[in-house]
C-alpha cells in the first residue's frame, strides 16, 4: 500500500517495517518471519496500539466476509476484517442488532475484540466481549487454535481485550440481539453539575437500556460540570430508517482551528440547543449510536499535528471528586474538547484478563496536540486517575506510563504467558519499557 497506516488521532507519527494484506483465502508463508507482527483492521484506535514502529502489520480488511447468520438464534459467524457498519447493514433490517456497539461502526470485528470495546449499554449487557461465543487465532507457533469459554478459556480470555497480541483473529461467532427495527426512543436533558449527572444516572439505569452524557468541559465555578445527559431503548417501531447524508471533511487544515474561543462558542451553542431537552426523543440507529460517522475523516480537523484522546474509568466511591478534579484542571489549562463523554459502566466483571471496563464512572476527551502544554495535561489527568485508583483505555492512549499500566491492569501477570512471542506493538513495547519512551 502506498499510504502509512496511521491510528486515528494521527498520534504518533510511526513507520512500519513492512505492510503485509492479509490474502482473502489463504495464510500467506512467511506471514511471521523477521520482524514483529501486529494485526492492522481500519486503524480507529487512537492512539499507538494498533502501530507497529520498526514492525510488520497485518491488514486484516480482505478477510471481510459474513459466513453465515443463524436468524433464530441470532449467531452470526465473521471474518475479523468486517466493519461493524456491514454488520449492522445486513442485520438491522432483519430484526437483529449488535449487542454492544462503541461511538463508531467503522470498527472491524477483530479490533472490537482485542480491544473490549463498549457501548452506552454497559450497565445492562457488559462489554463486546460478553457477546462473542468463540474466535479462531492463528498463532505463529502453533496454528489456528479455536477459543470460547470452554475450548482454551484461557487463551480466550487473554484475547479478549488483548490488544492483539496472542495471535491473529480470524473469525469469530457474535450473538446478536433482536429489535423491532431502528429506532430509539428516549429522553434528552441538561443537568448544571456532577451530582445532578449522577442522580439522573442511577434514575436512568432501571428503565433505559443505553445512557450517556455530553458534557462542557470548559464550564468553571458553579457551571462546572454541566452537561446533556440521554437515555433511550429500542423502540417498537419498524419504519425504514431516513437516508443518511456523508460529509467528507476534505482537506487536512495547515492549522488547527479547535480553540478556547471555538470551544466555549460550541459548547454554549450544544448546551443551549432545543434538543438538549426533550422528553419524547426519537433516534435513528446511526443517529444514536454513531453520530459522527456522517462526518467522514473528521479527525482532520485537528490539524497537521492531530490530537489526542484521553479516556479513563475512575471507582465509584470517589468518581465525583476525581472527575470534579480533571474538569478544573482542563478548564484551566485551556486545552477544552468538543468530544467530552461521561459515562457509567456497570457491575459485571469484564471477560478479558486485560479489558478496561470496570465498576465506575468513564470521561472520554480529545485534545489538539500542542506539543508540551498537551504531554503535561496527560500526564497530569493520568496521575489523577492512578490517585483515584482508576485506569486508562488503551485504544485511546498515546501517553500511558510503564507504572501506570502495571497499577491500571493487575492481571498483566496472568495475561503475560498467552502474548505470542511473534506479535508486538509502540504501545506494547512502551509500556513494557522495551522502547524509549517519550
Amino acid at each position: 500500500m502506498s499510504e502509512r497506516p496511521t491510528s486515528w488521532g494521527r498520534q504518533p507519527v510511526v513507520s512500519p517495517d513492512r505492510v503485509i494484506d492479509l490474502d482473502r483465502d489463504r495464510i500467506q508463508d512467511g506471514l511471521f518471519s523477521g520482524s514483529p507482527v501486529l494485526a492492522f483492521g481500519n486503524g480507529r484506535s487512537y492512539g499507538d496500539v494498533c502501530l507497529n514502529e520498526g514492525g510488520t502489520l497485518i491488514r486484516t480488511q480482505q478477510r471481510n466476509r459474513i459466513l453465515g447468520f443463524d436468524a433464530d438464534q441470532g449467531l452470526l459467524d465473521v471474518e475479523a476484517g468486517v466493519l461493524l457498519s456491514h454488520i449492522i447493514e445486513r442485520c438491522l433490517p432483519l430484526g437483529w442488532a449488535l449487542a454492544v456497539t462503541p461511538g463508531t461502526a467503522f470498527v472491524t470485528v477483530g479490533g472490537a475484540i482485542a480491544n473490549d470495546v463498549h457501548g452506552k449499554n454497559h450497565h445492562r449487557v457488559g462489554s463486546f466481549g460478553h457477546h462473542v461465543e468463540c474466535l479462531e487465532l492463528l498463532r505463529s507457533e502453533g496454528g489456528v487454535t479455536r477459543c470460547s469459554p470452554v475450548s482454551a478459556p484461557d487463551l480466550f480470555r487473554a484475547t479478549i481485550g488483548g490488544l492483539g497480541l496472542t495471535g491473529l483473529i480470524l473469525s469469530a461467532r457474535l450473538r446478536l440481539r433482536r429489535v423491532a427495527g431502528g429506532w430509539l426512543r428516549g429522553s434528552s436533558q441538561r443537568f448544571h453539575g456532577l451530582s445532578e449527572f449522577f442522580s439522573l444516572s442511577a434514575a436512568a439505569d432501571e428503565h433505559s437500556e443505553y445512557t450517556v452524557a455530553w458534557l462542557d468541559c470548559l464550564a468553571a465555578g458553579p457551571r462546572q460540570g454541566r452537561g446533556v445527559f440521554m437515555q433511550a431503548n429500542h423502540a417498537p417501531d419498524t419504519a425504514p430508517l431516513p437516508g443518511r447524508r456523508n460529509f467528507r471533511v476534505p482537506i487536512t487544515p495547515p492549522f488547527c482551528p479547535i480553540n478556547r474561543l471555538v470551544l466555549k462558542v460550541f459548547n454554549w451553542l450544544y448546551f443551549h440547543r432545543p434538543a438538549a431537552e426533550q422528553s419524547d426523543a426519537r433516534w435513528d440507529y446511526p443517529s444514536f449510536f454513531h453520530p459522527l460517522d456522517s462526518i467522514l475523516e473528521w479527525n482532520r480537523l485537528y490539524g497537521p499535528a492531530g490530537f489526542y484522546q484521553f479516556q479513563c474509568v475512575v471507582p465509584p466511591a470517589v468518581s465525583e471528586p476525581a472527575l470534579r478534579q480533571m474538569l478544573g484542571l482542563i478548564e484551566r489549562s485551556g486545552q477544552g474538547s468538543f468530544l467530552a463523554v461521561l459515562k457509567i459502566f456497570g457491575d459485571r466483571p469484564s471477560l478479558g484478563m486485560m479489558s478496561f471496563p470496570r465498576p465506575g464512572a468513564t470521561l472520554a476527551l480529545d485534545f489538539p496536540n500542542r506539543g508540551g502544554v498537551t504531554e503535561r495535561l496527560m500526564r497530569q489527568l493520568e496521575a489523577i486517575t492512578r490517585e483515584a485508583g482508576g485506569a486508562i483505555y488503551p485504544a485511546k492512549d498515546a501517553w500511558l506510563s510503564p507504572a501506570a499500566f502495571g497499577q491500571f491492569f493487575p492481571n498483566l501477570g496472568a495475561f503475560l504467558p498467552h502474548v505470542d512471542p511473534a506479535f508486538s506493538s509502540s504501545f506494547w513495547r512502551r509500556v513494557r519499557a522495551e522502547a524509549p519512551t517519550r
